[in-house]
C-alpha cells in the first residue's frame, strides 16, 4: 500500500468513527475537562501502584479511582514522544525522527523529511483542534519541539502556556554566569521570554502556573485541556531537602536488592495477566553493586535518594493540582491521564553531554542541592524499568513501556469499570481519544487550507471502558537505529544499551522475535524457532518504514 493510500484509509476510517458525533454549543457545554499528567524519564516501575517503594500516595489513588494500562507505549526519548502527542500521528513524519540533540552526529540525516529536529508545519496540533472546539488550553512545562516563532507552544493553540523550550534544565532558578547545558535555558510565557523567579522549583512552579491559568478563565464557562508538561524526574537530579533526607539510607542494599522487591510487588499486582521471568539485568560496563567500592555504594546510594524523593514531590505537587479541582468542582467532571514521556532514563548526561564548571558542585552532601548537576546511572535506570529489558533510547520494553493512569467521570464509564487493561495503547492514540471525549471530529489531511499528516491514532476511550479490544494491526517504531515493529503479541525488535556516545548511536540492525504474552522480559530469542514469523514482521516493518520515510529500510 502506498504512503498516500495508507494516510487516505486512516484518515475515512477517523472521519466515520467521529462523523455522527453532535456539536455542542457554549451554552449548554458540559463536557469534561482533559487533564494530562506527563512526568519526564519516570521509570515503568516507579510509582507504588506498579510496584515501586517510592511514596506516591496521589497518584495510587488516581490508579484506585481509575485504571492502570500494562501496555501503553511512547516512543524511546521525550521530543518524539511529545511530537505524537501534540500531532496525534509518528514522529517521523512531523519532524521529530531523530532529537535536535542528535543531529549534529548524524549527517546521514541531513535535509531528510521528517529529520528537523523540530515539529514541522505538517503536523496537527491538539490544543489548537481542542480550542476549535470550545475547550480553554493550557500548559506549563516542558515543551522540547522547537523555538521558532512557528514552533511556540503558544502560537500551536495554547491559550495560556508556560514553557520550558530546552530538553532539560536544573530544577532550581538557573545559577547566572554558569557554561552548563542545564543552566543555559530559555523560559518561555504566552510567547515572550522571561525569567523565573529566586525561589523557582519546577514541579512547584509548574503547577503553580496550571492552576493560575485554570482559575483565570472558569468564569468562561468552558471545559479545559490542560498539560502538566513537568520536568521531574528528568536529570539533573534536584529535590527539596525535607524530600532527601525522607529517602536518606532507603537504597544501601543497593540495585539488586530493590529490583527483587520491586518484581515481587509487580507479579502480585494484577497488572499481567500471568506472572512472567523479568529482564535479566543487561551485560554492559556497568557495575553490579558487590563490585562497587563503598564509595562507590555511597554516591550511587544518594542519587536514588534524591531520585526517589523527586518523584515524591512530583506526587505531592499533583496531588495539590487534584484538591484544587476539588475545590472548585470540576475533579469529578475531568478526565485525568498520567504517563511518562519514554522509559527511565540511563545515560550519563554529566559525561560529554553537559560538562561541569566552577559553578558545578556534584559533592556528595550537595547532590540534590542547587548547582549538582548528576544523574542515576544506567543500573539504577534498570531499576525503574523493571520488570523490562534496558532503557530509555532503546527499542526494548524498558525504553518504550510507560505506566499510564485514567480516571473518567462516573458517566464515561461503563457499567463495570475496568481496573486494569492490558490492551495495548500508545502516546498517538491520546489526541483521538481526547477528540472523542470533546465530542469532535477528528482532522484530515488539511487544516485551515494547509496540508497535514491524519492522525495515525485511534481513539483509547472504548479500551478504558472496557468494550473495546486495542489495535490489531501492525505499528512500530524507531529512534536512534533501534528500531521495533509489533502485531498481536509478536514483536521484532534491534535494540542495544547506550553508552553515552552520540556518534556510535547508529547501528547494523541486529533483530530479534519475543512473544510477548509469555516474554515480556524479553529473555528469549525466539527468531531461529519461527522463521516464517520473522518475515512475516520484517514485511510489516518495511511497509511502516517507506510509509514512516526511514533511512535504510531495507536492511
Amino acid at each position: 500500500m502506498t504512503k498516500t493510500c495508507v494516510r487516505v484509509a486512516l484518515m475515512m476510517a477517523g472521519c466515520l468513527v467521529m462523523a455522527l458525533k453532535p456539536v455542542v454549543s457554549a451554552a449548554e457545554d458540559t463536557r469534561p475537562n482533559i487533564l494530562l499528567i506527563m512526568a519526564d524519564d519516570l521509570g515503568f516501575s516507579d510509582l507504588g501502584s506498579y510496584g515501586g517503594e517510592i511514596e506516591t500516595p496521589t497518584l495510587d489513588q488516581l490508579a484506585n479511582e481509575g485504571l492502570r494500562m500494562s501496555s501503553f507505549y511512547v516512543a524511546p526519548t521525550c521530543s518524539p514522544t511529545r511530537s505524537m502527542l501534540m500531532s496525534g500521528t509518528d514522529n517521523h513524519l512531523v519532524g521529530l525522527g531523530t532529537m535536535a540533540e542528535v543531529l549534529p552526529f548524524s549527517p546521514q540525516l541531513h535535509g531528510r523529511p521528517g529529520y528537523e529536529g523540530h515539529i514541522n508545519e505538517k503536523a496537527h496540533s491538539l490544543p489548537a483542534l481542542l480550542r476549535d472546539a470550545g475547550y480553554n488550553t493550557y500548559m506549563a512545562g516542558k515543551w522540547h519541539l522547537g523555538k521558532a516563532p512557528a514552533q511556540d507552544p503558544y502560537n500551536f493553540g495554547f491559550d495560556r502556556v508556560f514553557a520550558l523550550l530546552d530538553g532539560g534544565a536544573s530544577h532550581f532558578k538557573p545559577i547566572e554566569g554558569s557554561e552548563v547545558r542545564v543552566e543555559n535555558v530559555t523560559y518561555r510565557e504566552n510567547g515572550a521570554d522571561v525569567e523565573v523567579p529566586d525561589d523557582f522549583f519546577s514541579t512547584e512552579f509548574y503547577t503553580d502556573k496550571l492552576i493560575s491559568y485554570i482559575e483565570a478563565d472558569r468564569e468562561n464557562g468552558k471545559p479545559f485541556f490542560a498539560w502538566a508538561a513537568y520536568t521531574a524526574p528528568h536529570w539533573p537530579l534536584h529535590a527539596p531537602e525535607a524530600y532527601i533526607t525522607k529517602y536518606r539510607g532507603r537504597y544501601d542494599h543497593g540495585y539488586e536488592a530493590i529490583r527483587e522487591q520491586r518484581i515481587d510487588r509487580l507479579m502480585a499486582s494484577g497488572l499481567f495477566a500471568e506472572p512472567f521471568a523479568p529482564a535479566r539485568p543487561a551485560e554492559v560496563k556497568h557495575k553490579r553493586w558487590d563490585e562497587l567500592t563503598e564509595d562507590e555504594k555511597a554516591l550511587q546510594a544518594r542519587k536514588m535518594e534524591v531520585y526517589a524523593a523527586m518523584v515524591d514531590h512530583l506526587d505531592a505537587n499533583i496531588g495539590r493540582l487534584f484538591s484544587f479541582l476539588k475545590d472548585i468542582g470540576e475533579y469529578d467532571n475531568t478526565v485525568i491521564v498520567f504517563v511518562s514521556d519514554n522509559g527511565a532514563a540511563g545515560e550519563d548526561h554529566a559525561k560529554g553531554y553537559s560538562p561541569g564548571d566552577e559553578h558545578t558542585n556534584n559533592a556528595l552532601d550537595n547532590i540534590g542541592h542547587r548547582g549538582s548537576n548528576v544523574n542515576y546511572g544506567f543500573r539504577w535506570a534498570e531499576v525503574s524499568a523493571t520488570p523490562f529489558s534496558l532503557v530509555k533510547g532503546t527499542s526494548a520494553e524498558g525504553g518504550i513501556a510507560s505506566p499510564a493512569i485514567v480516571r473518567l467521570p462516573a458517566r464515561l464509564q461503563s457499567e463495570q469499570p475496568v481496573s486494569v487493561t492490558r490492551e495495548v495503547g500508545r502516546v498517538d492514540d491520546l489526541l483521538p481519544t481526547f477528540l472523542e471525549i470533546a465530542q469532535t471530529d477528528l482532522p484530515g489531511d488539511s487544516y485551515q487550507g494547509e496540508p497535514r499528516f491524519p492522525t495515525t491514532g485511534q481513539s483509547l476511550l472504548p479500551v478504558w471502558q472496557g468494550t473495546s479490544q486495542s489495535r490489531t494491526e501492525a505499528f512500530g517504531g524507531e529512534m536512534f537505529g533501534q528500531s521495533y515493529i509489533r502485531k498481536g503479541d509478536w514483536k521484532l525488535r534491534s535494540a542495544h544499551a547506550p553508552d553515552g556516545t552520540p556518534a556510535s548511536l547508529y547501528r547494523p540492525y541486529e533483530w530479534k522475535l519475543f512473544n510477548l504474552a509469555e516474554d515480556r522480559g524479553e529473555r528469549r530469542d525466539l527468531s531461529d524457532i519461527f522463521p516464517d514469523k520473522v518475515e512475516e514482521l520484517l514485511v510489516e516493518w518495511r511497509r511502516y518504514a517507506d510509509w514512516a520515510g526511514i533511512p535504510d529500510a531495507s536492511q
